[in-house]
């Protein structure tokens, strides 16, 4: 089966041909970082207008790189949420107009099962069952997952995702959007040790996150640093990305250490924006090689957002014969625990 898969959740239009026997053929993206890093962050028409003027150039260009015609296309997926409802609504209009032009079935995915899923595209991908961490800027949730569509929440966050913190104190650091790769850099300059930020919620019980109250320490700890209302010198300002970015990792890394416990699992998979950060990734292998648990995660073209983990993930379902009806169901907000499983009708 030949699957067509369009991601349009937010402020990237990616577009993916993946095949059950052959792999991943061809995609491509647009992101739209420059349009928005002016505003600090994406702005939601624009976002939506952006994505109406890429789609159809770029469906073309990928079906041109997989070698592939429109007759060969047996099945379409398309990003139905969470997200942007402007954004995806442009991604479902046209995936579910060219299903019926091409008279083919068709298939809205969870944003969120695209991420989880997108390590399953790697050569060497984890068996279910496992525990997935979902991180990227919209969510912070730990997942233990024992099939396509069988999805049980452990814990998640109760105000801002991680990735909204980054961004957040790359704000007030003054540095450019998108944060996470941006404290990422400076973080590198930073010393260990100067300065050292709470882990929010880890001395309490279960698996739930908060990053507010870290993000509030940041800010005062830049106030603190001040001289006649100017920033940090680059030292401060760097060891301070430092301390923020440990911070963050190291409460993601005990949150994931205690939900493998709490379930007796030794994999776990990281997947989202975030799940890019080089130092989460080497944190997180460091410490289940300890405990001989093993973590999988996605390359890094693919931790964003993409049309190759849409179309992964409708081929799946569009296997056993799940598919949408010609009525467009747009869900901005959809709780990933509510999903079908594969063996569902």
């Amino acid at each position: 089966m030949r699957i067509l898969g369009i991601e349009t959740s937010c402020d990237e239009t990616g577009i993916a041909i993946y095949d059950d026997k052959q792999g991943l053929l061809a995609h491509d993206l647009y992101s739209q970082v420059e349009v928005h890093a002016e505003y600090g962050g994406v702005v939601p028409e624009l976002a939506s207008r952006d994505h109406v003027t890429k789609i159809l150039p770029l469906i073309k260009k990928v079906l041109l790189d997989a070698n592939t015609s429109p007759k060969e296309i047996d099945g379409l997926a398309y990003t139905t949420g969470p997200g942007l409802i402007g954004a995806l609504m442009v991604g479902a209009c046209v995936g579910r107009s060219l299903a019926y032009a091409w008279k083919v079935p068709a298939i809205g995915i969870h944003h969120m099962e695209g991420h989880l899923l997108a390590p399953m595209l790697e050569d060497t991908y984890p068996e279910f069952p496992f525990v997935a961490l979902l991180v990227s800027g919209g969510h912070t949730q730990l997942v233990e997952v024992k099939n396509v569509g069988v999805y049980h929440i452990l814990g998640e966050s109760l105000d801002d995702a991680a990735g909204e913190a980054f961004d957040k104190a790359a704000k007030m650091l003054d540095l450019d959007y998108p944060g996470g790769p941006a404290i990422a850099e400076l973080a590198k300059k930073g010393v260990a040790g100067r300065f050292k930020f709470p882990r929010p919620m880890i001395n309490r019980s279960g698996l739930d996150f908060s990053f507010s109250g870290l993000k509030t320490f940041t800010l005062n700890t830049i106030i603190s640093h001040r001289m006649d209302n100017i920033l940090p010198d680059d030292q401060t300002m760097a060891d301070i990305a430092y301390a923020f970015e440990d911070a963050v990792v190291d409460t993601l890394k005990i949150k994931c250490i205690r939900a493998l416990k709490k379930t007796g699992l030794q994999r776990l998979v990281i997947a989202g924006g975030v799940s890019a950060n080089v130092r989460l990734r080497e944190t997180l292998a460091e410490s289940l090689s300890e405990v001989d648990g093993k973590v999988f995660f996605a390359r890094h073209e693919f931790c964003t957002d993409n049309g190759a983990m849409i179309a992964f993930a409708g081929c799946q379902r569009l296997l056993v014969g799940q598919h949408d009806t010609l009525e467009l169901n747009i869900k901005p907000r959809w709780p990933i625990d509510k999903l079908q499983s594969l063996g569902e009708g």
